[in-house]
């Protein structure tokens, strides 16, 4: 079970967390995550650029090491880069060492000050970890390990709406109308660059461009 709009008990809990942007301006903020894959990657950069969009690509460190070519043209494209870990991992059933190490091996890759987490789910420790790392040149992961560290602040993203576009059991039409539904101004859209989520993102993603562009509101990255 997943809820298509954070409520608002989650963004008091973790309030050191972005949820969403500022209510006041009209601007939607596209989120793709577990990229880059050839095809479903390429699809979404031809899509956002009929559309003049920009978004956020929060990246698997490991997808990015196996497709550096997809890699690149997100960034040529001119979309903000974020970080996924490296492999994936789930925060609540990973200790807060390799959690942090895993994240900083990605790093090394995307070198962004934007991470989001797997699935969502992080320990309020691994956040402060994560938060209370001096992100600047002389940082060093766990252990002494050489991976570079980040180069900013980090900050953590999460989301005001999920897409569901990840569920197999969604039909497309549904996946369109959680999102046009549940968005507004200022909001956090989490969809997928990933082969499980295709079929709803291919047919979500177009509709759902030229629901707000017609609405007029403009696509921005984080």
């Amino acid at each position: 079970m997943y809820l298509i709009k954070s409520p608002l008990l989650l963004k008091w809990y973790y309030p050191s967390l972005l949820w969403n942007k500022s209510r006041t301006e009209k601007v939607i903020y596209l989120t793709f995550d577990d990229g880059p894959i050839p095809n479903v990657t390429d699809f979404v950069l031809k899509t956002l650029k009929a559309f003049n969009a920009k978004a956020t690509f929060f990246c698997i460190g490991d997808n990015i090491v196996k497709h550096p070519d997809v890699f690149e043209r997100v960034k040529t494209a001119g979309h903000a880069i974020g970080n996924h870990t490296f492999n994936h991992l789930k925060g609540w059933k990973t200790d807060d060492e390799t959690y942090l190490e895993n994240t900083l091996k990605c790093q090394e890759l995307t070198q962004s000050n934007l991470f989001r987490p797997p699935y969502g789910r992080i320990k309020k420790s691994q956040i402060k970890s994560l938060e209370s790392l001096v992100w600047s040149s002389e940082s060093k992961a766990p252990n002494n390990s050489q991976l570079p560290a980040p180069s900013s602040q980090l900050n953590i993203v999460m989301w005001d709406v999920l897409s569901g576009d990840f569920d197999i059991k969604l039909s497309p039409e549904k996946c369109y109308q959680n999102v046009i539904k549940h968005s507004e101004n200022g909001s956090i859209i989490v969809f997928h660059d990933s082969l499980k989520a295709f079929d709803r993102l291919s047919y979500t993603l177009p509709k759902a461009l030229a629901y707000f562009a017609e609405k007029g509101f403009t696509f921005s990255t984080l």
